[in-house]
């Protein structure tokens, strides 16, 4: 297959266009299939919003699973591309072996630990005692095919970093198309309810990663997947890079999580379940504002980070300009979208009057400031290209922290239900601490690489 993008020649512009856009529609796609889940899950006859509310407190420990292969595959595929960028072939290679190792052993061990404990993290992060017989169903299986996802998700950055973009779209769309056919079988064809919707998961799951695996062995692909060359410092500065995101992914996790139990504890019996199936269909429609976002930004980190190996500082900021503008003309019609018609999205989740006028006021409070937050998707995500993962990561943790203070302060001031108003709360105070610090470090930092380069190559 012939590659179709230079990152360090072809216009920054176009450059940019082709490589987001793919990987904004695979990952509106692998939202789509996440949200098919639950929409199949909810619309179960008679008891289809318990059920929800069940998969709802699987859903962060869900995506708990899925960041560690972010760990490994955006640590090691911006550590590759910066070694793309100098042209260090040999180097790119031994990276990407390493990571492969690392994501088997990973997968391994977190299917172990995840079995064991599930049944205690459920209780704690949600669960009630009706809900959790759906729950359990959901998560015992799904863990068992973390080995997939884990595989399936890492390894697609390292497509997607080498400007294989299409084929980074399509390893998510076989997935997606799979899972939403197989749902339709497993939940009502075969009436196997929850644990069909995990089974058409998993199953979707095996075919993305074969295909994954397929193209990184093949000769074709400029740095493709070998053994050998093991070491444990590439595996830290792996991690070193990878952690950033990790904990920006995981700590979002922890605060659906938090958000759950907030809402369990102060709605009570009487409300505490139907909040909880609310706040599932809100933070399912907000996938589809951060699905896209995190396509955009993290689509597109291949061209920072391969141009500050070059150190080619005007690409660099050529590029973060068009990334801002591509994610703020997104937020603004989702703001728009938001406002206008979430009724329609509430409804193929449930038909129950009371869970839909909640579950559409909730969209309309949580998504208030979902116009800033491209300002933190943009701007973090362009620091960790840059390597500079701890500045990436005290701004998001400022932000998640922020976000799950507001939420205590105003369900302890208020009702439950205000706890839907620190998204936005969080989103807009974080956007402008977020662009103040990466105004004060992004040109500091460039300037430095820069340097270094010419340095070096007088020295040589």
């Amino acid at each position: 297959m012939k590659k179709t993008n230079d990152l360090g020649k072809d216009n920054i512009s176009s450059l940019v266009f082709r490589l987001a856009i793919p990987t904004m529609i695979a990952q509106l796609v692998n939202v789509l299939y996440s949200i098919v889940d639950r929409m199949y899950i909810g619309n179960i006859p008679e008891i289809g919003d318990i059920a929800l509310a069940g998969v709802g407190v699987c859903g962060p420990i869900v995506t708990l699973l899925s960041s560690f292969g972010t760990l490994v595959g955006l640590g090691g595929s911006i550590l590759m591309a910066m070694k793309m960028g100098e042209q260090k072939k040999k180097e790119a290679e031994q990276i990407l072996a390493n990571s492969f190792l690392m994501l088997l052993i990973l997968s391994g061990t977190l299917t172990l630990i995840f079995l064991l404990s599930k049944d205690f993290l459920l209780y704690q992060f949600g669960a009630s005692d009706v809900t959790f017989p759906y729950a359990n169903t959901y998560m015992t299986i799904y863990t068992a095919g973390t080995f997939f996802a884990l595989l399936s998700i890492g390894l697609n950055y390292f497509i997607t970093c080498q400007g294989y973009s299409m084929v980074s779209m399509t390893t998510v769309i076989i997935g997606a198309i799979s899972n939403i056919i197989l749902d339709s079988v497993f939940v009502f064809g075969f009436h196997m309810g929850v644990a069909g919707a995990a089974i058409a998961t998993v199953i979707a799951q095996m075919f993305s990663c074969l295909f994954a695996l397929i193209f990184l062995f093949r000769k074709q692909v400029p740095i493709r997947i070998t053994f050998g060359g093991y070491s444990k410092a590439i595996m830290k500065k792996i991690i070193s890079i990878g952690l950033s995101p990790f904990l920006i992914l995981a700590s979002d996790s922890i605060i659906i999580i938090i958000m759950n139990a907030v809402l369990q504890y102060s709605g009570g019996p009487s409300e505490g379940d139907l909040l909880i199936s609310a706040a599932t269909i809100v933070q399912s429609y907000m996938l589809l504002i951060t699905g896209p976002l995190v396509g955009i930004t993290g689509g597109t980190q291949a061209i920072i980070s391969y141009n500050y190996g070059a150190a080619r500082a005007d690409r660099i900021k050529q590029a973060e300009r068009i990334i801002l503008m591509l994610c703020l003309a997104f937020t603004s019609f989702m703001f728009l979208v938001s406002r206008s018609v979430p009724q329609y999205f509430v409804r193929i989740f449930t038909t129950d009057t009371s869970l839909t006028h909640l579950s559409v006021w909730g969209i309309k409070a949580f998504t208030l400031g979902v116009i800033p937050l491209s300002f933190q998707y943009a701007l973090i995500d362009g620091l960790t290209a840059l390597g500079r993962t701890k500045t990436a990561l005290a701004l998001s943790l400022f932000r998640k922290s922020s976000y799950v203070v507001y939420m205590l302060l105003l369900t302890s001031l208020f009702t439950a239900k205000s706890a839907f108003y620190a998204e936005p709360l969080s989103d807009t105070i974080c956007a402008i601490v977020t662009t103040t610090v990466f105004l004060k470090v992004f040109n500091k930092h460039l300037n430095a690489r820069c340097k270094n380069a010419n340095i070096q190559e007088i020295n040589s």
